[in-house]
């Protein structure tokens, strides 16, 4: 599967792009007036093939669930139990991410790609409401291993938690979703975020570790200190990005990579939330470098490494308000912006059109 999904991604589409140049040139209103929307539009329309390119809608957020064996060495005061704790919350539709996606119109689908801890719900009270979030059931191993003392994962279980990924994009877009939203939840889970950064882009680590939940002075350098040993135990090779995430990536980082690459290969944008999206998107972007054209930036987190990432990539995000949750809320916020990018080239007159003159 991960296989032929890579090999699916395809360059964008200069024509369609093109067409959307033309297109934003002859609408009423100056030349560039819009901003990033602009070019957000024309590469929409190259993803798609088409322009104008079809309207994002509707939403599906998909919130990928791991716990991380790192969570031993001190990188967080937070209980690792919380991340079962929060799987239950976002089911009963307590979570931000719940109340921003209300408000977006989005579904919200939950993987437990690998929890350690036993769920607090009941599957069958999940079911009996199709119109909320859903859970999907797909642990691949019970939390990550200690990656400062060996692989978090081996090969198979990263490329199991990729595939997860790929498989949850496929069903979404099936199910009518015309854009993807990036979600996570995993206590520990910016340290494996912050290795990841690192290793594919070079980073020191003292440049791309943050705060996460708001650690403070000793627990941050600690933190700093596990990223940089396992870095310096594994030695990933950024050319093999299944490596790189055995090494020291976790379970939900590698299913967001297969969420990423699964929506490039359809086609279909996949709006990125914050430092765990990131760090999972230059994964997908190893594996497959157009799948970058997929990729929306939905906001700058507030976590160093996000930016790194970003720059790395080439995206620069749609929104900076200082979010650190992560959950998918900051690309929630971000999805009326690439709605209404893409609604300008549907709805928009050109001078012709609406018999407005031009300079």
């Amino acid at each position: 599967m991960l296989e032929s999904t890579v090999a699916a991604i395809r360059p964008l589409d200069e024509t369609a792009m093109a067409a959307a140049r033309e297109l934003q040139g002859r609408l009423t209103k100056p030349a560039g007036s819009l901003g990033a929307l602009e070019p957000l539009s024309v590469r929409l329309a190259g993803l798609a093939g088409a322009c104008p390119p079809p309207r994002p809608e509707p939403a599906a957020v998909a919130i990928f669930a791991g716990d991380h064996g790192v969570h031993a060495q001190g990188v967080t005061p937070w209980p690792q139990e919380v991340t079962a704790q929060m799987i239950g919350n976002f089911l009963a539709g307590g979570a931000v991410v719940n109340a921003f996606a209300r408000q977006a119109d989005a579904s919200v689908t939950v993987v437990d790609v690998g929890v350690a801890t036993p769920l607090p719900i009941d599957p069958a009270a999940d079911a009996a409401d199709p119109a909320g979030p859903r859970l999907v059931a797909a642990a691949v191993r019970p939390g990550t291993r200690d990656m400062t003392v060996t692989a978090a994962l081996t090969r198979d279980e990263a490329r199991a938690a990729v595939e997860t990924g790929i498989r949850i994009a496929g069903e979404l877009v099936d199910a009518g979703a015309g854009i993807l939203l990036t979600g996570d939840m995993g206590i520990g889970n910016t340290t494996p975020a912050a290795a990841l950064v690192a290793a594919f882009t070079g980073a020191d680590p003292a440049e791309v570790t943050g705060r996460g939940t708001g650690v403070d002075d000793g627990t941050y350098a600690r933190k700093v200190g596990v990223v940089r040993a396992a870095l310096d135990r594994h030695a990933p090779d950024p050319a093999d990005p299944l490596g790189v995430l055995a090494a020291v990536g976790g379970l939900e980082h590698a299913a967001l990579t297969g969420l990423v690459l699964g929506a490039a290969a359809r086609r279909v944008p996949v709006l990125l939330d914050g430092v765990i999206a990131v760090s999972a998107a230059l994964a997908a972007a190893a594996f497959a470098p157009d799948a970058v054209g997929a990729m929306v930036a939905g906001h700058r987190s507030a976590e160093p490494g996000a930016t790194a990432a970003l720059r790395h990539l080439g995206l620069d995000p749609l929104i900076d308000l200082g979010l650190r949750l992560g959950e998918g809320t900051g690309a929630l916020l971000a999805l009326p912006i690439v709605t209404g990018a893409v609604r300008v080239l549907h709805e928009v007159a050109t001078f012709d059109s609406a018999g407005v003159a031009e300079k």
